[in-house]
């Protein structure tokens, strides 16, 4: 995929047209949800194909000070991530929420496992309209200190609006 859509609007001349509809665009929408766009392997295509751009980033790759700036630049995104599991799993143990959130903090990599079940997170899209996978995969470069607190505060209302899943 090169793009993903940024917004659909879709109107129905009734309910059992418009959840034919939301089921549909679920089936579309999942892969974009689950596959990033391209344009991350395009650009790395390109410089491993052109000489010119592959001996740039070799150069790169052996220039101390260059590579010194890309490790403090790629630190900052992870450590930032990591503080964002930090925060979510602080504020949802302020919260009591249900269950030992730990395991937010001890995951790796920008997405984490939630345990929320299906019900749980149609909880959360639509009532808080917080968008994750119905698996319960949220994404962690999407947090931030101005709204991890509203994500924590919709975790806590679906573990009680549809308690089900044993964490």
């Amino acid at each position: 995929m090169w793009h993903s859509a940024t917004a659909v609007c879709v109107s129905s001349q009734d309910a059992a047209g418009a959840a034919r509809v939301k089921g549909q665009l679920g089936l579309v929408i999942r892969p974009m949800w689950s596959n990033p766009p391209i344009h991350g392997s395009a650009i790395a295509q390109r410089i491993l194909e052109d000489p010119g751009l592959m001996a740039e980033w070799k150069r790169i790759l052996e220039d101390p000070g260059l590579m010194a700036v890309w490790k403090v630049e790629l630190k900052s995104m992870a450590d930032r991530i990591n503080d964002m599991r930090t925060a979510l799993t602080n504020a949802l143990t302020q919260r009591k929420a249900p269950g030992d959130w730990s395991f937010i903090k001890r995951q790796i990599g920008m997405f984490s496992f939630t345990g929320l079940t299906r019900t749980q997170c149609e909880h959360i899209t639509s009532v808080w309209h917080v968008y994750l996978t119905m698996d319960g995969r949220i994404s962690m470069a999407g947090i931030n200190g101005s709204n991890v607190d509203r994500l924590a505060d919709a975790i806590v209302d679906a573990l009680s609006a549809a308690p089900a899943a044993k964490l």
